[in-house]
């Protein structure tokens, strides 16, 4: 599936990319300082101020980009937790259901939860969709199965299940909807753009027997948009939100039958 975000997905291909373009724009401004000199070594002073106030902006954009992806992480980290929760709560729950039907639900509370668990540790998008088409289709089930009690048995006790199936429900909504909220394109060109006039700013004013010093701000750049972009991906990232909680409550199920 075509995306804007198909190379931001990938937070490597960043820092590799990065460090050649900002290298590469930084480069060109010493040769255009060779080449052509647009301001006399009286008027340092004012490009000075211009190369200042360039990177101060670009530091505040990304650091405000840096802030929106940490909290980002944050929130599919809480809701793997709400989840966990919410598919635990519901597992007790459903022994107020009748008879006939708790072994049914929380089987099938079984089997959603290594689902869950699978779309947080999958790291290969064309993998998602099944998971997600079993996902749905258990999901179908599930409310099925406590409608159904609902339906036959019209009381508080039956209710509490049914309210519990809901949360599974709403916290897998809310989950996925957090894995999709990324970073905004536009922020990323704004970022781009800063950093390509940044490096190309530097390497104009640079003095020409300090090339070494070229080197320095594309690297230091890179790394700074390799990690938003690593910590903003949630599926192709080295840090990445893991299914501790889902993990230890299918442990809890699984010893305790």
């Amino acid at each position: 599936m075509n995306s804007p975000y198909s190379l931001l997905r990938f937070p490597v291909a960043i820092l590799g990319l990065s460090v050649a373009i900002l290298w590469l724009s930084a480069s060109l401004g010493a040769y255009a300082s060779q080449r052509w000199r647009l301001f006399q070594e009286e008027e340092r002073e004012g490009f000075n101020i211009v190369l200042t106030a360039t990177l101060t902006l670009l530091g505040l954009i990304i650091g405000f980009s840096f802030s929106m992806a940490i909290s980002r992480y944050d929130q599919r980290k809480n809701l793997e937790e709400a989840e966990a929760n919410a598919i635990g709560t519901e597992y007790v729950r459903a022994g107020l259901l009748p008879m006939e039907i708790t072994d049914r639900t929380k089987d099938l509370l079984k089997q959603y939860l290594d689902q869950r668990i699978l779309f947080y540790e999958e790291r290969h998008d064309g993998n998602i969709a099944p998971i997600e088409s079993r996902t749905a289709q258990l999901q179908d089930e599930m409310w099925t199965v406590v409608q159904s009690a609902a339906h036959a048995q019209r009381d508080p006790v039956i209710g509490l299940a049914v309210s519990g199936m809901n949360d599974v429900l709403n916290t897998q909504a809310d989950s996925t909807a957090a894995w999709r909220n990324r970073i905004p394109q536009a922020a990323w060109i704004l970022m781009g753009a800063i950093a390509l006039c940044s490096c190309t700013l530097l390497g104009y004013g640079a003095p020409r027997t300090r090339w070494v010093l070229l080197a320095i701000l594309p690297v230091v750049l890179a790394i700074a948009l390799f990690l938003v972009a690593d910590i903003d991906s949630p599926r192709h990232g080295l840090i990445r939100v893991l299914p501790e909680n889902l993990a230890a409550l299918q442990q809890s199920l699984r010893s305790s039958r």
